[in-house]
């Protein structure tokens, strides 16, 4: 008897049609989201800095108020499946831009391979990187500019 084989969840499913457990388990963990940004009154351009949310476990990229994240942290976004079409301003290597744009995970996905330990061997993790922004005054925040190559910060001075 030959064994039938299942295609997993998300080359099946939809971003749209996933539940709500499936659609929380594309997120890598990456903890880039929880970085702050920055953005020009005058072009309405955002900028990226190191500065991660005083919420976020850089260690572990984990919130530690993730249930209420939105109640305690005012500029807290949510990914949801209607902003679908404005995830071009994740970064690139972000699961759900890469699983809307190519209809795939990436190799590295901890869905993929089982664990994390491949996004740490990359450096694709916050962890390796960024500082709590209560660590850094607000005034100098544009001095934590970065952009993005290839999912990896690097540093940046647009002004």
């Amino acid at each position: 008897m030959i064994a039938k084989r299942y295609e997993p969840f998300w080359k099946t499913t939809t971003l749209e049609d996933m539940e709500s457990d499936q659609w929380e388990s594309i997120c890598d963990g990456c903890g880039k989201c929880c970085l702050q940004k920055l953005q020009d009154d005058e072009t309405d351009e955002v900028y990226y800095t190191d500065l991660s949310c005083h919420q976020l476990d850089i260690a572990k990229c984990q919130c530690k108020v993730y249930e209420t994240r939105e109640l305690l942290v005012e500029s807290c976004l949510t990914l949801k499946v209607e902003d679908i079409p404005e995830f071009h301003w994740l970064p690139d290597t972000c699961s759900y831009r890469v699983l809307s744009e190519t209809g795939d995970l990436p190799n590295w996905h901890p869905l993929v391979v089982g664990d994390d330990k491949e996004m740490q061997r990359q450096g694709l993790k916050v962890s390796h990187y960024a500082v709590s922004e209560s660590k850094v005054d607000e005034e100098d925040w544009d001095t934590h500019i970065i952009r993005w190559v290839h999912g990896m910060p690097e540093s940046y001075d647009p002004f």
